[in-house]
């Protein structure tokens, strides 16, 4: 069974864990935006395009149309969460963000690592 004959009538914008990740990856823009040149040089850029992973590979893996392909790459956007959360640390035991944005951030990846670890059981189920 492909994805497309699955979610026939839904489109990715419609897939929760899509929209939390382009979400999250706005919200740590504007923390970039803010940040000094060598900060931006060093953890800054690294945090965004560990961001910008997630939703990338959500996207893509759900382009691919079939579920083998998507897991891989729903695999590599779970491995992107996980560095996100490390350049997030990062950027707090450094001073550059407060407690209150690192718990926001935390929090919000959190809760999409949960989700999609779930999306990834759905898939693998679907799989066998």
């Amino acid at each position: 069974m492909y994805l497309f004959e699955l979610f026939c009538n839904m489109t990715l914008e419609e897939l929760d864990i899509y929209n939390l990740s382009m979400n999250l990856s706005d919200k740590v823009w504007t923390i970039f935006i803010k940040l000094q040149y060598f900060e931006k040089q060093t953890v800054g850029i690294q945090l965004v395009k560990a961001c910008d992973s997630i939703s990338a590979n959500i996207s893509e893996g759900w382009g691919r149309n079939a579920f083998k392909e998507n897991r891989a790459f729903l695999y590599i956007a779970r491995g992107s969460l996980c560095e996100s959360k490390t350049w997030l640390t990062k950027l707090k035991n450094r001073n550059l963000i407060t407690n209150e944005c690192f718990d926001e951030l935390l929090s919000e990846l959190n809760i999409l690592g949960m989700k999609l670890n779930k999306y990834i059981s759905y898939i693998n189920n679907q799989i066998k």
